[in-house]
Order: structure tokens, then sequence, then C-alpha cells
């Protein structure tokens, strides 16, 4: 029996279009001879919808369209997520469900019974827990159906709770033959390889092949990186789909497959494929033809053109360059031979004459006092007001390129290079900025090689460097993550051999420039603790080092 794996990118809330993706795969399921054909979590809709689960028609369109796909179901039979409502008077109005239809009918159905809360995830404010996973038999097989979360339960993660319900355990109680999860499973470093850790146990454990259906495509923060993959009864991987690229892969339940070994590529191209689809989704799916990058001659902003280029095409980019009077002649040299090796549309527009009229209106309040944050930040506002312009004149993206680093520490000016629709690398620590830079440049040099090896600087005044008010990015990166991804203490970072004085003072940044983390713009999600959706600190808060 021939199973299709519909891979698809869905756009949250266009359901012409999704119902549309679905009928494609269906199709070219049918005619590859394949018997059911099968969809992510909330296919129909797009995951995660949030507050447009709200909306009762959002959820009358998704049934109608499920009515829709249910008539066109001949052939191949067709399983894929939905939304339906509670049945019962209490609990949630909604349930996150599966629906089997075959021949023209509604065969089955049955939903996703454990309801995560943790993270980016917040399914317990729209839905109540399914009673029952959905359990069909087709072509002489019994199929036991989960949705995403469901086999979380079956392995053991710090972050992630353990439930009072095995799903999984409950369905090989119930002697099916193959198990399926339809997924909207987000994409963090090392992501695939825990959830085929997840399968490989399962298949173990009950002697079941288990199919992992995951959604593709970049929804707002979050990046579906897709890869779904058979394993079969021995635990062995025998079908893995591709990394951030839709995809139809197909299962014969009757053919023997060669394990696949190694299946992950490196992080560098893993994050830089991300990081280009999420680029180009929110770009697309926000109804933008082009972008635009101020250029530094730096390394953030190189490697934010970089993706741009990739996502968006050449033709659709433009960089930016604003020197100011502390702007090298190398930074200059460097953003021009950028623009030039990537071929994009390259713009210089000098901003020492509008700095100096903002000196001249404020010299008689800032009369007697020294120089200091203030003027760096000025040439911060005018590059951010100028990007916006051109942002608001041409109709496209301003993308933002601070770092994770500068955002914990709030080396970034509010209204100045934190403006912009998009901040692409802001979950990007500044020493993996630095590895993706040499891996771009890995054949030939893109990049020009002077940004990669200098010292990083923000050039807002003589001689500046960012280690005059930060420290190494190795030691910074090390102490940030130690606090935003492992949640260790400052006695617990101090252990770990760095300076108390250093570490205080990283701690005392992150606290204190949240509310500058609060007004930058979304930022694309690729570790397990981003600032944005999935972290979530209070602005006035007390003193004491957490």
């Amino acid at each position: 029996m021939k199973i299709a794996i519909c891979q698809i990118n869905p756009i949250i809330g266009d359901f012409d279009h999704n119902t549309a993706l679905i009928r494609e795969a269906v199709n070219r399921a049918r005619s590859s001879g394949c018997s059911l054909a099968i969809f992510p979590e909330m296919s129909l809709m797009g995951y995660p919808p949030k507050d447009l689960l709200l909306k009762p028609r959002f959820v009358t369109e998704n049934l109608k369209r499920l009515e829709e796909l249910s008539a066109e179901a001949h052939g191949t039979a067709i399983l894929c997520g939905y939304v339906d409502r509670n049945p019962n008077e209490t609990g949630k109005p909604l349930i996150n469900s599966a629906a089997l239809l075959v021949e023209g009918r509604l065969a089955g159905k049955g939903g996703k019974r454990l309801l995560p809360t943790y993270d980016v995830y917040d399914e317990t404010r729209y839905f109540e827990p399914s009673p029952r996973s959905l359990v069909f038999e087709l072509g002489g097989i019994r199929w036991g159906v989960t949705v995403c979360e469901d086999i979380w339960n079956a392995i053991d993660f710090p972050e992630v709770p353990r439930y009072d319900v095995d799903p999984v355990a409950d369905l090989a109680a119930a002697r099916i033959q193959v198990l399926v999860n339809i997924s909207a499973s987000p994409y963090n470093l090392d992501k695939g390889a825990v959830r085929l850790g997840i399968l490989k146990q399962i298949a173990g454990k009950y002697d079941i092949p288990t199919i992992f259906c995951n959604q593709v495509g970049g929804n707002d923060e979050l990046l579906f990186d897709g890869s779904s993959m058979v394993v079969d009864q021995n635990g062995r991987l025998v079908r893995l789909g591709k990394q951030f690229e839709p995809d139809f892969i197909i299962w014969d339940t009757e053919k023997s497959y060669r394990e696949i070994r190694d299946p992950w590529p490196e992080i560098e191209e893993s994050v830089l494929k991300g990081l280009v689809m999420g680029t180009r989704d929110y770009a697309k799916k926000c109804g933008f033809k082009r972008v635009l990058v101020g250029l530094s001659g730096g390394i953030d902003s190189s490697l934010v053109a970089w993706i741009a280029t990739e996502a968006m095409g050449p033709e659709n980019v433009m960089g930016v360059e604003m020197p100011s009077p502390f702007t090298s002649q190398m930074s200059r040299e460097d953003a021009k031979k950028l623009s030039e090796n990537l071929k994009i549309r390259f713009e210089e527009i000098p901003i020492t004459p509008m700095f100096q009229s903002y000196l001249d209106a404020l010299a008689p309040l800032f009369k007697g006092l020294e120089e200091d944050q203030t003027e760096e930040n000025i040439q911060a506002r005018i590059r951010g007001n100028l990007l916006m312009a051109l942002s608001n004149k041409f109709n496209a993206l301003l993308l933002t390129t601070g770092n994770k680093s500068e955002f914990a520490m709030g080396y970034c000016t509010l209204y100045g290079d934190l403006s912009g629709g998009l901040a692409v690398i802001s979950d990007v620590p500044k020493t993996l900025c630095y590895r993706l830079a040499r891996y771009i440049n890995r054949e030939r040099e893109i990049i020009p090689q002077r940004v990669i090896t200098r010292p990083p600087s923000a050039e807002l005044k003589p001689d500046q460097t960012d280690q005059d008010t930060l420290p190494p990015y190795d030691i910074l990166d090390d102490i940030m993550e130690s606090s935003v991804e492992k949640n260790l203490s400052f006695e617990e970072i101090v252990a770990r051999g760095h300076d108390p004085a250093v570490v205080r003072d990283v701690l005392r940044r992150l606290a204190f420039n949240e509310y500058k983390r609060w007004q930058a713009p979304p930022g694309l999600r690729i570790t397990t603790k981003a600032f944005g959706l999935g972290r979530r600190y209070p602005i006035a808060r007390g003193k004491q080092l957490y």
C-alpha cells in the first residue's frame, strides 16, 4: 500500500490557497497510485492561527472547506488536520482535530489529546483535549493517528511536561499497525534529531512503523522545517522529507528501504536555509515583493543582505549605506563590494548634514553638557527614519539587522536600528553570525573578508568597537545562552568559569533592556528560547539577578 506524505506550506487563514495545495497533492497522490494522502496538523487553516480561532466565521469556513474536500475524496483517502467544534457544553469550544475523508464522506475523526502551553504554545487558550485519537482501517491495515504533542510523552525532555495521558500507549493497546503523527512542529537547532529520537523510541517499544508529517514554511516568528519522516518497526529512518521546502514523499508499506544515516545537515546550512525561508515567507505572506537593508559594512548587515538576496532574488533587494562623520572608508568600501558581489541595488545617503542639523537645533538645550550616547543614538535614528521613508515610498519591507547578542544587551537604538518590519537574525548569537558568514564564503568570497576579520563596531564615535562596552562575544554568548535558554542562576553561570562582575553586568543589562525588546520587530526563531513569542518577562521588575 502506497502512502503519500504531503509536506505543504499553508498560509494562515488563506483557505483558497490551502485547499488548493491539498487538492494538488491529492491529485499527485492519486496519479502515483497512493491509497492515502497525509497532511499536517491544521493544514486547512495553517498553524498557528492564534486568536483567529475566536472568530466563529473562521471556524465555520474551515468546516465548510473540509466538507468540500470530503466530497472530492475519491480513489485516494485524505487524512488532514482541521479544527472541530466541541460537542459538549463544558470546556473550551474547539478541538484540534484530524479527519479521514474516504469516497466522498467524512469516514472518521479524532483529535489532539495533549495540549502544550509551554514555550511558544498556548493551546489551552482555545482547545479542549480530544477524548480520543482517530483509529481507522484502510487497505487491511489498522491505523492510529496522533496530533503533534501526542507523541512527546514518549520520552523525557527537561522543558516538556509529563502528561497523565499517553495517546501512543492507548493506540498501541488498540492494536494499531501503523502510527501516524500529523504535526506543525516548529524548528530550532537540533530539533530534527530530537523528533527522530522520539519516533525510534516508539518503534522500539511498540514494534510499529511511525509516519511523521510536518508543516513547512515561515509563519511570523516561527519556522517550520518540514523534515517529515518514516521510521520502520525496527527503528530505522527509511524516508525523509526536505528541510525548509515543500515535499511529497511516498512510502510503500510492502517495500523494503535502506536506512538513512547521518540525515541532518550542518548547523550553518540548516540555520541559513531556515532564515532564507522565513524571510521569504514573511515578506510574501505579508504582501511584499521587495526588501530593504541598511548596510553598515559590518558582519550583521552583510549577513542579512545575503539572506535577503537568497530569499527574494537580487533584483528585489536594495542595500542602503548611510555614512556619518565616523564611518570608516573601509566600511564604505566593504558595503559597496558586498552589494556588487550580491548584484543588488546599492544606494548611498550621507547623513552628516542631517546629523549636524540635529546638533545645531539641540545646541541651546545641550549647552554645557558632555557628548554621550545621545549623539550616537541621533545618528541611528536618522538612519532609521531614512530607511522607513524608503520602505514607505517603494513598498519594500525593511529588514532589521541586529543579532541576538545585541538584543540581549540593549546594544541597539529604539526608533533607530530597531526600526523595521522583520528582525531576521535577532535569534542568532554574534558568534554564530561569524560562523554563518564563513560558511557563506566557503567556496568563494561573497562577504568581504575584512568584514569577518576586523573588530566589530557601531561607528557612532571615533575609534569605537563593540568591546568598549560589551564583553568579548564568546563570553557574552555563553552567559546569555546560560541565562536565556538554560535558565541558570547567577551562581550557576559563575560556576561555569565566568567573572562574577561580568556575569552580574550581563544579567543586569539583560533585565534592564526588556522594554526595548518589547518594541522590536518580530524575529525569526532558531533557538529553544528566542526573544519574543516564547519568552515572557515583565519590564517593571525587581533588581534581583535571576
